[in-house]
């Protein structure tokens, strides 16, 4: 019953984000929605915020799950991808996301709840940082850890405010992805800078994708 009352809860709660957007559903329209009691949201995720991951593990994660299945047995079996073959594999999937129904709505949560620099608790760990960096290293060995960490980053946050669009009042459809690619690439692939450190540190902690490492106050979740 856990299972369903959790299922149930993602549903109406995508359901009502899309037709009203994050900001006007409160955890108790949630609640009511599903027809479960006023401390169902609370009980099965904690708190808003761990009901947006859920919905966006649930419902972004199977988008990537195929290619980063190949990835990984590609690479167990010796390959190591280009720059841009990293880069084809996160922008396609949003491109795709972008052109359905449902899609803007989903990509502007990602943006929205990624960029507010809270610690998330993210299950799946293709959501977090660590990963790709570390598909960026194995692509550019040149590059210091603290270069590695940059680079992702600027190239992440562009991602999510050109496909999640977090402060827009309307979805502007993105560029071609062929374009996103080559532009997302020749940043990440750049030339190493001449006064570069090579003994740069990098941050250690698994924190997921975001702008800030310092935990923002908390914001009402009802």
């Amino acid at each position: 019953m856990t299972a369903q009352s959790r299922a149930r809860l993602l549903d109406e709660a995508e359901r009502l984000f899309l037709a009203q957007g994050y900001d006007r559903v409160s955890v108790r329209a949630v609640n009511a929605a599903a027809g479960m009691n006023p401390a169902a949201v609370h009980y099965h995720f904690g708190s808003k915020r761990d009901l947006v991951v859920a919905l966006l593990q649930q419902r972004l994660g199977p988008l990537w799950a195929g290619p980063l299945a190949d990835l990984d047995r590609a690479r167990a079996a010796g390959w190591t991808p280009t720059v841009g073959e990293v880069v084809t594999i996160i922008v396609e999937p949003f491109d795709r996301l972008a052109r359905e129904p449902n899609g803007p709505m989903l990509l502007q949560l990602l943006a929205r709840t990624v960029l507010s620099g809270h610690e998330l608790p993210w299950d799946d760990p293709w959501f977090r940082h660590a990963p790709w960096r570390a598909l960026l290293a194995a692509a550019r060995p040149d590059l210091s850890a603290r270069e590695i960490a940059d680079r992702w980053r600027l190239a992440f946050d562009l991602l999510l405010q050109l496909y999640g669009q977090p402060v827009a009042d309307a979805f502007v459809p993105p560029p071609a992805p062929t374009a996103v690619v080559g532009f997302v690439t020749a940043g990440l692939d750049a030339p190493r800078p001449a006064d570069a450190s090579p003994a740069d540190p990098a941050p250690t902690d698994p924190l997921p994708p975001g702008p800030s490492r310092t935990a923002r106050t908390e914001r009402g979740d009802s």
